[in-house]
């Protein structure tokens, strides 16, 4: 049958492959397997229960959680030729009977129901009149308590499986699922001697990052200005604090909508429609927005505050990059993040056990905020994973411009003041200790006589809390769960405090930004000044320094990349644009920096007929005229003809480097690029005679593919 399979993902879905773990799945299912599917949000689980329904006879029962995911994979279903429909609240008693009837007649493949409706027996009886050959359950990680998602209206599957005439075969999906939790639905849906398959849960095109930053407000307008064409999720703890950043970032122009209970049902799937038609590009929601929401192209995913558990974080932070192509995961963390998670667990009513998990739970984000280790690593390692690698490459703990920072002495202070205090204290009250606070609690203590108090005086209580929280993430000190933790050490931590073991920190490079420079500036405030002059009006009408800092920073030689920059509109552009550029061009050339040269304009980069700028001057080269004759002809600097020549080149056009280059310093010009490298052009300057010019170098530098 999986012959058949592959023939119907080509004619229904259009796929000539099966993805990871598909084909396994598929397989398990058609052989009459109860089957458990754990793969990553994006992996193509519906896929794996929509084919062999159409393999088996009778119809499909599928128990979805939400209403507007249904009708989604409904409505797709049925454009693919698929009779389907739903069941849930949204219909009326007259509308579900009848839906009920169609199907007992097998007049649908697939019949969505939400599982709230299994609470009600009357209801499972309606059920018994239709032949299920498959029950496959979606997100069923919500069947277990100890799950971040539990949802009890998943504990009456079992009844249903049992109330139904004949026993269909089990199928359950889940994106993120511990051993616990793969065990509770194993059990919890009695499921029999199940097929149990993991595809893995690493994301590779995901990079994930923590940024600790004091006005988080801040960040994300930078953030979301430079990525303004891409759709991207905010989510955020409470309802108040989505109105709050929905409202900032309207009032900022962006094109926003908001999602949390508080809205009606109108309005939530409104904004809901908005962001999956592309009307708006970002969403801000609580975590009731997002499962199951079936949007490709989301290329980010912001957290504003440090969610409670990893597998809300990761569900959450996977509806980035479903479509394969690179997504951005940030988490957004300060030291409040974790006083609103202990609120929402207390207040919750969740009994004493579940609680005690909950902080539990949250201790393990908090550590993965402030590891100094490879994250993707953290979280697979997390899920069970084992033999991850120690590096992602495409991680904030990862970057290159990081580099380890001896932090021992900090270390030994911070282990010696918690001995010293008995291992029976909170990590705030160890904070003061080390700082030198004057709280009554601490004199009252006497911990004001300790050898260790005060001496951190010269960090912050904050600093101290960030090391404290980094040496809990590294496994030095545990935290014991509960409302009042208190802070332990470690076997770890005894063997730095006797200088066997030494403790790193991952900082930032104390580097200057090679593209930090104020002499592009100042040209441009000078051009900006010159053409103030002339048009009569005040500099900053024609762009503000911030937005010449932003020229500084992204160096943009095309339209494309100009108009990418803040504060740079199509109407400004057109005024003013090519005056900046040309002035950026004449800089980089000068400075040997290499820009990106796959930037195309979108206008005035095109001929008459459409055709590409770089093409023009290609076909014009091979019409045997000179980068100084095309540009003249054309009226352009010949930087830009030069960089339509390595334009084309890398679309796979040829072209005879040997023309620009010097014959007598090619081989001189080739040992500077394999001593400095082909990163920056202007190291590769220095080592050479002053008449070898950049294009020369350049030229070199393609004919040698390096």
């Amino acid at each position: 049958m999986l012959k058949e399979a592959q023939i119907i993902l080509k004619k229904y879905f259009g796929y000539t492959t099966f993805r990871k773990g598909q084909e396994q799945i598929i397989s398990s299912i058609l052989n009459g397997s109860d089957t458990l599917g754990i793969m990553p949000t994006g992996g193509g689980k519906s896929i794996c229960y929509q084919i062999p329904a159409l393999l088996f006879e009778g119809t499909t029962l599928v128990i979805s959680p939400l209403i507007s995911l249904m009708k989604d994979q409904v409505d797709a279903l049925n454009d693919f030729g698929i009779p389907s429909t739903y069941i849930n609240s949204s219909l009326s008693y007259s509308e579900l009977r009848e839906r009920l009837n169609l199907a007992a007649r097998g007049k649908f493949k697939l019949l969505y129901i939400a599982p709230e409706r299994l609470e009600s027996e009357q209801f499972r009886e309606l059920l018994n009149s239709i032949s299920v050959s498959l029950l496959a359950i979606d997100e069923a990680h919500c069947v277990s308590q100890w799950g971040h998602d539990f949802r009890p209206s998943y504990l009456a599957i079992s009844a249903l499986i049992k109330s139904l005439p004949k026993r269909p075969i089990v199928a359950a999906f889940t994106a993120t699922a511990t051993e616990s939790v793969k065990n509770d639905i194993a059990g919890h849906l009695t499921l029999k001697d199940p097929d149990i398959f993991v595809t893995g849960f690493n994301r590779e095109n995901l990079r994930f990052s923590v940024v600790k930053c004091k006005n988080k407000s801040d960040f994300l307008i930078d953030y979301i200005n430079g990525h303004k064409n891409q759709a991207g999720i905010i989510y955020a703890a409470t309802r108040n604090q989505v109105d709050k950043l929905h409202d900032l970032l309207k009032r900022k122009g962006f094109a926003v909508g908001k999602y949390h209970a508080g809205l009606s049902d109108g309005e939530r799937a409104a904004n809901q429609d908005d962001f999956l038609y592309d009307n708006i590009n970002v969403m801000v929601a609580t975590n009731a927005f997002g499962m199951g929401i079936d949007k490709s192209n989301v290329r980010y995913v912001l957290h504003f505050n440090m969610p409670r558990a990893m597998e809300s974080y990761y569900q959450e932070a996977g509806r980035a990059g479903r479509d394969g192509e690179p997504g951005e995961c940030i988490l957004l963390y300060g030291a409040s993040d974790i006083h609103i998670q202990k609120f929402l667990i207390e207040q919750s009513l969740l009994s004493p056990e579940r609680k005690a998990t909950e902080y539990k739970r949250l201790q393990n984000m908090v550590d993965y905020c402030h590891t100094s280790r490879c994250l993707r690593k953290y979280i697979l390692e997390y899920f069970g994973e084992k033999e991850v690698p120690e590096s992602c490459s495409n991680c904030g703990n990862c970057d290159d411009d990081l580099e380890l920072t001896d932090i021992t002495v900090e270390a030994q202070k911070i282990f010696s003041c918690v001995k010293r205090m008995g291992e029976q204290y909170g990590s705030g009250l160890v904070c003061g200790v080390l700082h030198g606070s004057g709280a009554k609690k601490i004199l009252h203590l006497g911990f004001d006589k300790l050898s260790t108090y005060g001496i951190m005086k010269d960090y912050s209580v904050k600093e101290i809390g960030d090391l404290i929280n980094l040496m809990t993430a590294e496994d030095y000190l545990h935290v014991t769960e509960g409302q009042y933790p208190v802070v332990k050490l470690t076997p770890k931590a005894y063997a730095v405090l006797k200088g066997i073991e030494k403790v790193n920190q991952k900082v930032s490079k104390k580097k200057e930004d090679p593209k930090d420079d104020f002499t592009l500036f100042d040209i441009l405030r000078s051009l900006r000044k010159t053409i103030s002059e002339h048009e009569k009006v005040p500099p900053y009408v024609i762009f503000h320094d911030s937005t010449l800092k932003e020229m500084c920073k992204y160096y943009p030689t095309t339209e494309r990349a100009m108009l990418d920059i803040s504060g740079v509109g199509e109407s400004k552009f057109g005024k003013y644009g090519q005056q900046f550029i040309e002035a950026i061009q004449e800089y980089v050339q000068k400075q040997g920096i290499q820009v990106d040269a796959s930037y195309t304009s979108k206008t005035s980069s095109k001929g008459k007929d459409n055709t590409p700028s770089h093409t023009i001057t290609y076909r014009m080269y091979l019409d045997r005229k000179t980068p100084e004759e095309i540009a003249k002809e054309r009226d352009m600097t010949v930087i830009t003809i030069q960089e339509h020549l390595v334009r084309c080149w890398q679309e796979g056009q040829e072209v005879n480097w040997d023309m620009f280059i010097p014959k007598k310093y090619e081989a001189l010009i080739l040992q500077a690029v394999q001593k400095v490298g082909s990163q920056r052009l202007r190291p590769i300057k220095d080592e050479l005679p002053d008449e070898v010019d950049y294009f020369g170098i350049r030229a070199v530098i393609c004919k040698y593919g390096k």
